[in-house]
């Protein structure tokens, strides 16, 4: 019966600025195992999107509001789209992650642009969004949020590892309690890069494949002090801007040797991050980097087995339609042995549309 079932539109847009992911998704009220991925789709950024999205981070608070409000209008009118599309009847309400601008969480900073309220009235629909405030309010990360999905969702999984603008992996420790961090920065790196050659992202890797590894470069880029560091932690663009490009561009400035060895530091620290052997759930965009991928069998020793397409692309907006879902029933969603909040807790701004 569809009263069984929750039906959610969940919305995420990642930092590799790849675009607007949209998913139709369905939950069985008594058993969230039972989901589905009805449509999905993903919508690019126009070129002045992106470049509003990159430079955002220097913008004043003035400018920060508009820009909130700006956005979410911009998302409303992707989401109403998105449903006459695919001729959505049932919807009980949207769950969106909006675009992150800053994310210092050691100075309780962080900001996912699209306004709730605008959103909500743009769309004459209730919006469950804004999750990872109360979690830096709490003292937490306010990042990963996805591991309370691998934990719920994909159990059979003993690592999940996404591949977008960063790298970041969840798994159960031996108590049973869930660990999740960023790893290190993946497509928001390459995609600088391939830029400055005119492109969007360096086609399955095959730049990078064909260059020379730059050794010292990778030894110092290892030599981070973030990787030093103990879960829980996460990383954000303000890092990258601050450590990683300055580093790159003193040792390097052949892009093809560069796009080598940041996938070359990428798998490696990915290999890391796993302390044993057991299945991975490879999801996000850099899955379909084929060499990034060899590179993560070489470190690993273990075989690459890929997930359904639909899975690699939407598990991140599935999650976020899916920690709406928590929200709305009031349960968990945000968890303290991943953020280092105090406790854990149910977190998201619930909005409903405003009668004019």
């Amino acid at each position: 019966m569809i009263e069984n079932y929750y039906f959610v539109i969940g919305m995420m847009s990642g930092t590799s600025l790849d675009g607007i992911d949209l998913v139709y998704a369905k939950f069985k009220k008594e058993d969230y195992t039972q989901f589905e991925i009805t449509f999905s789709e993903t919508v690019s950024y126009s070129s002045e999107w992106k470049k509003k999205l990159q430079e955002a981070v220097l913008y004043e608070k003035n400018e920060l509001d508009s820009l909130n409000i700006a956005y979410a209008e911009l998302i409303a009118e992707v989401i109403e789209e998105f449903i006459l599309s695919h001729n959505i009847k049932k919807i009980d309400f949207i769950a969106s992650h909006g675009h992150t601008i800053l994310h210092e969480p050691d100075k309780g900073i962080t900001l996912q642009i699209g306004d709730g309220q605008t959103l909500a009235n743009k769309t004459s629909r209730k919006v469950i969004c804004d999750f990872r405030t109360q979690d830096v309010k709490l003292g937490g990360q306010g990042a990963p949020l996805v591991p309370v999905g691998d934990k719920l969702l994909f159990r059979n999984y003993k690592y999940c590892i996404n591949l977008g603008g960063f790298a970041n992996v969840s798994f159960d420790n031996d108590n049973g309690s869930r660990i999740a961090y960023d790893i290190c920065p993946v497509n928001i790196v390459l995609n600088y890069y391939v830029r400055k050659l005119g492109e969007e992202y360096d086609d399955e890797g095959k730049l990078a494949a064909a260059a020379n590894l730059n050794k010292d470069l990778f030894k110092e880029l290892n030599g981070l002090s973030y990787y030093k560091e103990k879960p829980p932690k996460s990383l954000g663009l303000e890092w990258v801007q601050k450590h990683v490009i300055p580093l790159i561009d003193r040792y390097e400035d052949d892009i093809p040797t560069i796009l080598r060895t940041t996938i070359e530091h990428a798998a490696y620290q990915i290999s890391k991050s796993m302390p044993g052997k057991g299945n991975v759930l490879y999801t996000g965009g850099g899955v379909f980097n084929v060499f990034l991928m060899k590179r993560i069998e070489f470190f690993t020793q273990q075989r690459v087995v890929l997930a359904e397409k639909v899975l690699i692309e939407y598990k991140e907006a599935l999650i976020f339609a899916f920690l709406g879902v928590l929200r709305e029933d009031n349960k968990v969603n945000c968890l303290a042995s991943v953020t280092g909040a105090s406790s854990d807790h149910s977190s998201g701004d619930i909005f409903l549309a405003e009668l004019s």
